[in-house]
């Protein structure tokens, strides 16, 4: 007779929220406090570091992935591309330490110039290899995963670094990346909290069985009630920031961000795994911390330009 397993109980509901909220709460701190330590050179040191390793981890995440859907790529190249991608951009928007006087152009110029290059690359990668016969299948995997992860991740740096008019309230860019972060998290939150305890109808069962239409509109909820709330205790640090700008993009923020979890979702389901990783308890991998913030990050960035600031 074989001996009896102890198989761990599962957690409920309540604890899986519990320790992701603590993760989520404790990574987020970390980074905060370095962005608002008072010393730039700190600050600033210490958000690339921190944006480039979550950036490159989600990506090897992604690739993983692909792997276990059988689906080759070049992950050497894509991890280095990604690398230099996000340490050029930071450099482009940080050229004021040089006497040079930055812009949101110069560092947009950077980026479609590196993906050009990249692409030339990774067809040049598939001419020299002597194994792989999948090339099409490889290039693409690999500029998508780049695309994906680290490009989109990349905005981040963009909010963070917005060139704001002069007499603009200081460090105006690392308030509105904070608000973009609590935005999204709580929209998070608020889809898990609202769909445990009265979601019932299913919204794509065959990605994620446990999104529900009841959550979604939990998301949309708690996000615009946070949005609000923010604006009405730091609304003057945010140029352009009214009630009504923060009604839009809660609502907007919400939705893009519960579109970005399905479409991790969909990605894991295929690959046939829980979580793309187990760095974080309750949460998973990078990539499931990362996954509603992708697509936020340029929305965000572009409602700054564009309407916030647009003059």
């Amino acid at each position: 007779m074989s001996e009896p397993t102890n198989a761990k109980p599962t957690p409920s509901k309540a604890q899986v929220f519990a320790r992701r909220l603590l993760s989520t709460l404790l990574l987020w701190t970390v980074i905060l406090v370095a962005m608002f330590c008072g010393n730039h050179y700190v600050s600033d040191g210490v958000f690339i570091v921190l944006v480039v390793f979550l950036a490159l981890t989600g990506l090897v995440e992604f690739y993983a992935l692909a792997e276990k859907r059988g689906l080759a790529s070049f992950k050497i190249s894509g991890v280095v591309g990604a690398l230099l991608l996000m340490l050029g951009t930071f450099f482009h928007l940080t050229t004021k330490y040089f006497g040079i006087n930055d812009s949101p152009a110069r560092a947009n110029d950077f980026e479609t110039g590196f993906l050009i290059l990249f692409v030339l690359g990774l067809c040049v990668r598939q001419f020299v290899s002597k194994s792989n016969t999948a090339g099409l299948v490889a290039i693409s995997t690999t500029l998508f995963g780049l695309m994906y992860v680290p490009w989109l991740f990349n905005f981040i740096q963009k909010i963070n670094f917005f060139s704001f008019a002069p007499g603009s309230p200081a460090d105006a860019g690392k308030f509105f990346l904070l608000y973009f972060i609590l935005i999204t998290k709580f929209s998070d939150m608020g889809a898990y909290a609202v769909g445990s305890l009265i979601g019932k109808h299913k919204m794509i069962p065959r990605i994620s069985p446990g999104k529900t239409w009841e959550g979604f509109f939990g998301a949309i909820l708690v996000s615009t009630g946070a949005s609000l709330a923010f604006v009405h205790f730091f609304g003057e640090k945010m140029v352009g920031m009214n009630y009504l700008h923060a009604v839009i993009l809660g609502v907007i923020l919400s939705i893009t961000a519960v579109i970005g979890d399905l479409i991790e979702s969909l990605f894991k389901r295929e690959a046939g795994v829980k979580d793309s990783g187990a760095l974080f308890p309750g949460i998973g991998g990078i990539l499931d911390l990362l996954d509603s913030l992708l697509f936020n990050a340029p929305i965000m960035y572009l409602y700054l330009r564009h309407i916030l600031t647009h003059p």
